[in-house]
């Protein structure tokens, strides 16, 4: 048993009298992602914790239910919790994809200051589904995938864009890009066919889905820190003995901690496996960047005349001194 469950199990006394349950847990991420891998730590704290009172078995990589269907089987009850991508939530609130806004939080520092001030919100909107948050980790900073450097904006004019949540369909269309909707599993292959051309994505979905065999170029534009998050069905978790609720409220804060740490190790990690597999890592020149910025505060202006109280006072949190 390792320090963590032993501590957590002694302060709780946990009890082997406890009924045994097990726990299906569907992630749209393969076994070699971070999240999944910690998600994989959290599931094994949980059992050890709880001396096998709750048993959690991860299906990864989309495998038990589709990415967009996640969500909505953990709040319907088929499954008792999951992991999604929080900003694909942003049609039912911006204040989901507010990680997602480009330029607004670029650096780890940034991300988790507005972590902290999305997250009481976040708790509420979810809570009203009947799921209840249990932690949230980022991914690393998303960079740009093309063939070839793009020097200004104008260069990704015309090209078949991936995208993957609201945010980056407009970022797309203001870049005079063509937005697809391509799930990270299904990268590869959009790339191959012609479907894709270029892509914003973290270092981790780059390296797991060897860029480099269908782009040479990566670019570090840092443009935003978006998180998946854990949630747990509300009810679910309602019914578990209390010293089980608390030994998965103490694994997951613990799950957060470790993935955010997991995340920036990842970041420097994947960069470094795609230059070693011939990816030029390319820096933004000035007018890329200046471009770039000037269409995230486009959005971020019509992002501010759509969004509702809460998500306005949390970018009034967020920038707060």
């Amino acid at each position: 048993m390792n320090k963590f469950a032993f501590t957590l199990a002694a302060a709780m006394g946990v009890a082997t009298a406890v009924s045994a349950d097990t726990w299906d847990m569907p992630t749209p991420y393969g076994d070699a992602t971070f999240h999944t891998v910690n998600i994989r730590e959290f599931a094994a704290d949980v059992a050890e914790a709880t001396d096998g009172a709750l048993e959690i078995e991860v299906h990864s990589a989309g495998s038990l239910f589709p990415h967009g269907e996640i969500k909505n089987a953990v709040r319907s009850g088929q499954v008792p919790l999951g992991e999604f991508f929080l900003s694909t939530l942003a049609n039912e609130d911006l204040a989901f994809g507010m990680d997602s806004q480009p330029f607004l939080a670029t650096s780890y520092e940034e991300a988790e200051k507005l972590w902290a001030a999305q997250k009481p919100v976040i708790t509420e909107l979810l809570g009203e589904q009947g799921l209840m948050p249990l932690f949230s980790v980022a991914w690393p900073a998303q960079g740009l995938y093309t063939n070839g450097e793009i020097a200004t904006v104008d260069d990704l004019s015309g090209l078949r864009f991936r995208a993957y949540n609201p945010a980056l369909e407009q970022f797309a269309a203001l870049a005079k890009a063509a937005p697809v909707q391509v799930e990270a599993a299904d990268i590869p292959q959009a790339f191959t066919t012609g479907q894709v051309e270029a892509m914003i994505t973290s270092p981790s979905t780059g390296a797991n889905s060897k860029a480099w065999d269908f782009v040479d170029t990566y670019t570090p534009i840092n443009a935003w820190v978006p998180k998946n998050i854990v949630v747990v069905n509300q009810r679910t978790f309602d019914r578990l003995d209390e010293t089980v609720q608390a030994a998965v409220l103490a694994a997951a804060a613990e799950a957060e901690s470790r993935g955010w740490e997991m995340s920036k190790a990842e970041a420097e990690e994947k960069t470094a496996v795609m230059q070693e597999n011939g990816m030029t890592i390319a820096t933004p020149t000035p007018e890329l960047v200046a471009g770039l910025q000037a269409i995230g505060e486009e959005m971020l202006a019509k992002w501010k005349e759509e969004a509702g109280e809460d998500a306005l006072a949390i970018l009034d949190a967020y920038q707060a001194e």
